[in-house]
């Protein structure tokens, strides 16, 4: 039987990359040889034991790039050769939400490497209406494409107007994403974080300024970012009880917050200055294909290169020491790739 190196954590902190065998198609899906696939802040908190939708063993992996190995003709154009990504969010298609259109938010959803195993293998199977052409995207930039979609949705759920101020609790690649997503939309963006490095890094990328929360008062200085009057859109990307504090706090009356970041932890807070300023509160989970089709292009264009935000790659041989440095590193990374191919 051929086999192939998957990557595989058994329990928290503890990552192995095994041999086991290599897929076969079935009807409906495609075959693919993986590339790169990127860390996320989701495979690292299972890693770590800490993420809310987690069980163990579990093969990690969402974000990623591959190529078209073994595909039946079909009507989307996906043939072998094809440098693709690839839809990473199972929904039942049965539920309230699906009947109506909201796939991403699936009441029985399944991301690849939370609910279900990912794509952290030399091979994958996958159905083909989840395969997206990358477009001659590079693979590299490609691999990066989920999570932008992550953020972006949350950009697009708070409506993000040209000209608004918007703030971005948490400087890592969501928090970065939805900076360069509010920035797509016109917005002026603020970044807050305890990493200076990551903060240099979200100037570099566009920021107009930021808020280093180690030597900074936060509320202090929301006031003089804003000439007290608070910002139109708070986007948070930790997962923190007090980041979400953070922006209930630092939003304008009558402005937006919205969630990205997932937490276990429990947040006790005076809700009713929710009622007082008059905020809309919006959750944010996982994209749709037409976020996906949208940055693809997007990226294509050369608006922006996501390649900067890739700190290190690692042979899928080192996997288990790149999940070690960012969990030890955490403040002096942003992206971790891992390469298959």
């Amino acid at each position: 039987m051929d086999t192939m190196k998957t990557v595989i954590i058994r329990k928290p902190g503890q990552v192995e990359v095994i041999e086991s065998p290599k897929p076969a198609i079935e009807e409906g899906q495609a075959l693919l040889r993986i590339l790169y696939g990127g860390i996320c802040g989701t495979d690292l908190r299972i890693y770590q034991g800490n993420f809310l939708y987690a069980d163990y063993p579990r093969i990690p992996g969402h974000e990623f790039s591959a190529e078209v190995v073994d595909v039946a003709p079909n009507d989307l154009g996906i043939h072998p050769g094809m440098i693709v990504t690839a839809n990473p969010y199972y929904n039942c298609g049965t539920c309230y939400s699906c009947r109506r259109g909201f796939v991403n938010c699936c009441t029985s959803n399944q991301t690849l490497g939370a609910q279900r195993d990912g794509a952290f293998s030399e091979y994958f199977a996958v159905p083909v209406s989840r395969v997206y052409d990358g477009k001659g995207l590079d693979a590299q930039s490609l691999a990066l494409v989920e999570p932008f979609c992550i953020s972006d949705h949350a950009v697009k759920r708070a409506q993000v107007k040209p000209g608004e101020r918007v703030l971005v609790v948490g400087a890592g690649p969501i928090g970065m994403f939805a900076m360069l997503g509010a920035l797509k939309a016109g917005a002026e963006v603020t970044m807050s974080d305890v990493s200076r490095l990551r903060l240099d890094m979200a100037l570099s990328m566009g920021a107009k300024q930021v808020i280093h929360v180690q030597s900074e008062d936060f509320d202090t200085r929301v006031k003089e970012l804003t000439n007290g009057d608070g910002f139109d859109v708070c986007i948070e990307c930790v997962g923190f009880p007090e980041t979400f504090q953070n922006c209930i706090d630092a939003a304008a009356f009558r402005g937006r917050v919205v969630l990205v970041g997932i937490g276990k932890k429990n947040l006790d807070f005076q809700f009713s200055r929710i009622q007082t300023k008059e905020l809309d509160v919006f959750g944010s989970r996982n994209a749709l294909k037409s976020d996906f089709v949208e940055l693809i292009d997007y990226l294509k264009s050369g608006a922006v290169d996501v390649r900067q935000m890739i700190t290190q790659t690692y042979p899928v041989e080192e996997t288990a020491q790149a999940f070690a440095d960012l969990a030890d590193h955490g403040d002096r990374m942003m992206k971790a790739m891992i390469r298959f191919g």
